[in-house]
């Protein structure tokens, strides 16, 4: 007989249900999150499981990974759906989703989430941390400047050059002024050299890695695309089989109008924004250097110029967003690079 095991995970413990393939429940039990212990509960209870779910959420990669070394067949499930299957329930307890879990396991209602490698993941770490310390420097540079016109000292612009010692030349010069300037120059300036030095380090790591990577350094070849752009898309994405179509990967990125259709009714609004958020970001710079700064010809540029001709920037970008997505989906799948003078067919 099969069984089917649903798990619902919080940080500290995990509710477990074990179901046959008539929906019987065979077993109830709680423990921790500790791996070992969800799976000496499970193989107790069941053999051979057929399937193990949970929904994604905070440690979903990380037991994921775990209890496929243990030999379970765990599979990762969308929580956004399981929620609208688990809603019907009047009264909503742990216990109760987890049994409501197994029985979207027997019954294959469900959509699974891809887990991306521990390679993919140890990327994205690097992105993030440089994304969080270029935020933490620009919220202190707009700090500063929001206090320092309290007393009429106005910052002028400031270059990249020599990791942005122009601000803090203009901060120390404003310090002279006042005595609370100056206290908050002393705390600030180390502050923020340190800031732009390690974001200018962690710059440094992602070029290496990018130019040590055959297919980072194929999809830099398009306009726009630089070494984190590229990266990220690598690291999110994780591997390229899992769009039938190379098309897919813009509605998967939530770069693809929202549609709703019923009866007469049919209209498309805005961007779904469904999945990464940062690497939709990512794209939306690379689109606007592409359109603002690029000055190769290419047919790609060509495009997106005449779309901004028609529609304004914001519109044009978006949509060269997911041009840049689509281009580098096939490159990515067809092992190529990008050439200028190619007809899009996307």
């Amino acid at each position: 007989m099969l069984h089917y095991v649903g798990l619902d995970v919080s940080v500290k413990s995990v509710s477990i249900c074990v179901v046959d393939e008539d929906g019987e429940v065979l077993a109830r039990g709680e423990t921790s999150s500790d791996p070992n212990e969800i799976a000496s509960f499970i193989f107790e209870h069941s053999a051979k499981p057929e399937r193990v779910v949970h929904e994604s959420g905070i440690l979903a990669i990380w037991l994921t990974r775990e209890l496929e070394k243990r030999g379970l067949p765990i599979i990762c499930i969308d929580a956004r759906l399981a929620h609208k299957a688990l809603s019907w329930r009047i009264n909503k307890s742990d216990t109760g989703d987890a049994e409501g879990l197994a029985h979207l396991a027997r019954t294959g209602w469900f959509s699974r989430v891809h887990i991306r490698s521990e390679a993919s993941e140890r990327v994205r770490v690097l992105i993030g941390a440089r994304e969080r310390l270029i935020r933490m420097r620009k919220d202190l540079e707009a700090h500063v400047r929001g206090v320092l016109k309290v007393f009429g000292v106005c910052m002028g612009s400031v270059g990249r050059a020599n990791l942005r010692q122009g601000f803090r030349d203009q901060l120390a010069g404003a310090g002279q002024t006042d005595p609370a300037l100056g206290v908050m120059a002393d705390m600030f300036i180390p502050i923020h050299r340190t800031l732009c030095a390690a974001a200018e380090a962690m710059d440094e790591d992602l070029r290496l890695i990018a130019r040590e990577s055959g297919l980072a350094r194929r999809l830099m070849t398009v306009p726009g695309v630089g070494p984190v752009v590229a990266l990220s898309f690598i690291a999110t994405l994780d591997n390229a089989e899992r769009f039938r179509r190379s098309r897919d990967v813009g509605a998967f990125l939530g770069l693809t109008p929202r549609r709703h259709q019923s009866g007469d009714m049919d209209w498309s609004g805005r961007i779904s924004k469904c999945g990464d958020r940062d690497l939709r970001r990512l794209l939306y710079s690379a689109a606007t250097t592409l359109i603002t700064q690029v000055r190769k010809p290419s047919q790609l540029r060509a495009w997106a110029k005449r779309l901004q001709d028609r529609k304004g920037f914001k519109k044009a970008a978006v949509a060269a967003s997911r041009k840049l997505a689509v281009v580098m989906m096939c490159i990515w799948r067809d092992q190529t690079v990008f050439e200028p003078g190619k007809e899009l067919i996307t």
